[in-house]
């Protein structure tokens, strides 16, 4: 996926002018949330159980080096081929030479954010080799002109069903559905030769474990299963170095977070723990079996201050509990992960100047800390961004400006107790009888949107001494 965070401001003022958008996203809010807080409950000691995936999670990347090596080594035993890619463009065309030496005309894809970083479709495509998205909301957005995904989980949600409907008219010349159930029913049946005549399948992978050599792929549409189990003879898993889990039990406790974070179910309808390729005596499975580990930037973040990126388990409740998310969407943040997360992964992974807005795309209220299962830290990290962007004089000119004289006038107490004094006044005076100030400057951001309350016309200091008097 092209980066293009860039136009993340003009991006915004569009996606909020867009009405069909703002009803299709105000539906979608609190979905996810009410969801979660209820399956949260199920569990005897959400916290405690908090607390328990973090601590694997880091140990896994504390010790990343020696993990991906046992695990490495555990794949490689039971038959599976574990492959290391540098950049996302070196886990592209490792694919694309896998699918050659196999000879492979046509690829099933089941959902992968790691295979959007790497723009695989595209690079499949230019071998000559046709790519197949499987996951309905990637098929969905696939065949309407490879629009890139706008939520890690649920990737087609800023669409309504008539969008859909629409779409699938055209694209598949059948009379206009509009029940949910019978479009998913054509979806499907679109789907099923396509299963059935590929000769690869790619997944992703939620999570590999080191002790056993196997990939933990969840979804809640089985379409992982028809990726690796039906005909195509060549399975891949295309995934980030992060993803690796020392055990079986480690797993079993972050899965107990992952669903209820990432859609509010207890579990995801399918769970799949796949080792190696087929054996001699069993009658399913690919023959063959690939691990494309990526690094991609990942490794920049060990011993840094982002270090705690790393055990994101890629749930989305970040961007599910995000206002700022909830109002422009995910397609404004211009790459592959969107919301809070993305706006501290993004940064790290192409450049802290290319993506000089998406620190700032945040009110820092708390919440995607608040609802992170692995305790991210995220509003942290953005605040470090931002120092990090003001350090290097990547802010405007202005900000600087203003920043200094801030620092001018409140190390002076005699000017700054004078300032805001008059201040206060004048805001009160601006506020009129109403008492909102329709327009400020150089706050046309708040104004333009919204009424300022104006203030009493006293500073914090008279107030206090009024009130220490009584």
């Amino acid at each position: 996926m092209q980066v293009q965070t860039m136009h993340f401001k003009s991006r915004a003022g569009e996606k909020l002018a867009d009405q069909r958008l703002q009803q299709t996203l105000k539906k979608f809010a609190g979905r996810f949330v009410g969801a979660r807080a209820q399956a949260i409950t199920e569990l005897d000691d959400f916290e405690a159980t908090r607390d328990a995936a973090v601590e694997r999670r880091m140990r896994a990347i504390d010790n990343l080096d020696v993990w991906l090596a046992t695990f490495e080594k555990e794949a490689t035993r039971r038959g599976a081929t574990v492959l290391y890619a540098e950049t996302a463009e070196q886990a592209s065309k490792l694919v694309v030479e896998i699918a050659k030496k196999h000879g492979v005309k046509k690829v099933t894809k089941s959902k992968s954010m790691v295979s959007e970083e790497m723009q695989l479709n595209r690079a499949l495509e230019e071998a000559g080799i046709t790519p197949v998205e499987t996951d309905l909301g990637e098929y969905i957005l696939q065949i309407n002109d490879n629009e890139p995904p706008s939520h890690i989980i649920a990737p087609v949600i800023h669409k309504d069903k008539e969008e859909v409907a629409d779409l699938f008219a055209r694209v598949h010349q059948k009379p206009r559905l509009t029940d949910i159930t019978e479009m998913t029913r054509e979806a499907r049946e679109m789907l099923r030769p396509q299963f059935l005549s590929a000769d690869m399948g790619v997944t992703g992978g939620n999570f590999i474990i080191a002790e056993s050599g196997s990939v933990a792929v969840v979804t809640n549409e089985g379409n992982e299963g028809m990726c690796t189990i039906m005909p195509p003879k060549v399975h891949v898993v295309v995934t980030g170095i992060e993803k690796v889990l020392p055990t079986l039990s480690d797993l079993a406790t972050v899965m107990r977070l992952l669903p209820r974070s990432a859609t509010g179910q207890s579990i995801s309808n399918y769970f799949s723990l796949l080792t190696g390729p087929r054996a001699s005596d069993e009658k399913d499975g690919p023959e063959h079996m690939y691990f494309v580990l990526v690094d991609a930037g990942r490794t920049g973040l060990i011993g840094s201050e982002f270090q705690d990126m790393l055990r994101c388990i890629r749930c989305g409740a970040c961007m599910n509990h995000c206002p700022v998310y909830q109002k422009i969407g995910g397609h404004t943040y211009g790459w592959v992960y969107p919301g809070p997360m993305g706006s501290v992964l993004t940064p790290s992974y192409v450049g802290i100047e290319k993506t000089l807005d998406l620190p700032h795309a945040s009110t820092l209220c708390g919440e995607c800390h608040v609802a992170c299962p692995v305790k991210i830290p995220l509003p942290d990290l953005l605040r470090k961004l931002r120092e990090k962007q003001f350090d290097r004089g990547l802010r405007p000119g202005f900000e600087y400006f203003a920043f200094a004289m801030w620092a001018f006038v409140t190390k002076r107490p005699v000017l700054y107790r004078f300032a805001t004094k008059m201040a206060a006044r004048m805001l009160k005076f601006m506020g009129g009888q109403q008492r909102l100030i329709h327009s400020l400057p150089l706050a046309a951001g708040w104004t333009d949107n919204r009424d300022m309350p104006a203030p009493s016309g006293k500073t914090f200091r008279e107030l206090y001494q009024e009130k220490t008097k009584i």
